[in-house]
């Protein structure tokens, strides 16, 4: 392994990035090959976490009965959750296909486990959620490598942990952080289908950047990123 990138090879990397979705429909029938399933889990075991805790844990689910247990719950969520909001939004939301639980080969369940290599880990004893953020990291890792082997991967956030505790059988102590659903999908959409609902539209990078301070758009000591920013280039 050498330590530059190629020009081909940051291209990859970017493509990955901009062209990964997060996928609730169009699953296919193809079985996911357990080499690129392998592939994908190593890749999210690969990693960055605090203190080197690896604190996750992948849970693989393929068993019919195990999913219909997990889309009842969404089912109840999705019920629950659409209260917060008022029509005619609500119907909008109600409207959305936003899992694929039944759909997708493989559904897998990421967990977080505090007590991995004891109490104490380096980097966690002022920021307690260090742990919980080195598991979204593995999470990305396993997207972006998911999206690089044609896998489309989406995330299911409307269920109840509890449900998925009980189901799946968790320990007491073992956090679920992501429900995750796994196949081969007819294409990868151009856009994120809820940017093409218009729920919400794409927030511009200069949007959502400060420079030194919190609100501070116009540092003159960074006026050329500043500049490189406005013009929202594609590095895809």
């Amino acid at each position: 392994m050498t330590d530059d990138f190629t020009d081909d090879e940051k291209r990859g990397f970017y493509k990955a990035i901009y062209s990964r979705r997060d996928v609730r429909s169009h699953f296919t029938s193809r079985s996911i090959e357990d080499e690129i399933l392998s592939k994908i889990l190593h890749a999210a075991h690969h990693a960055p976490s605090v203190g080197f805790s690896q604190p996750w844990n992948f849970i693989l689910i393929k068993d019919d009965q195990t999913k219909k247990k997990i889309k009842e719950s969404f089912q109840e969520e999705k019920k629950r959750s659409s209260q917060l909001i008022e029509e005619p939004k609500r119907s909008k939301y109600l409207s959305f296909k936003l899992e694929g639980i039944s759909e997708s080969p493989v559904n897998l369940c990421v967990t977080y486990d505090p007590t991995k290599f004891g109490p104490f880990v380096i980097g966690r004893s002022s920021i307690p959620e260090a742990g919980l953020y080195s598991v979204c990291c593995a999470i990305q890792n396993l997207w972006l490598s998911a999206r690089t082997e044609g896998v489309g991967l989406g995330w299911v956030s409307i269920l109840s942990n509890e449900t998925l505790k009980k189901v799946l059988e968790l320990p007491e102590h073992v956090i679920p952080v992501a429900y995750l659903c796994l196949g081969y999908v007819d294409d990868f959409a151009e856009k994120p289908d809820l940017e093409t609902a218009g729920w919400l539209p794409r927030l511009e990078l200069k949007d959502v950047v400060y420079f030194e301070k919190w609100n501070d758009k116009e540092n003159k000591d960074w006026m050329n990123i500043q500049k490189m920013i406005k013009e929202n280039l594609d590095y895809a």
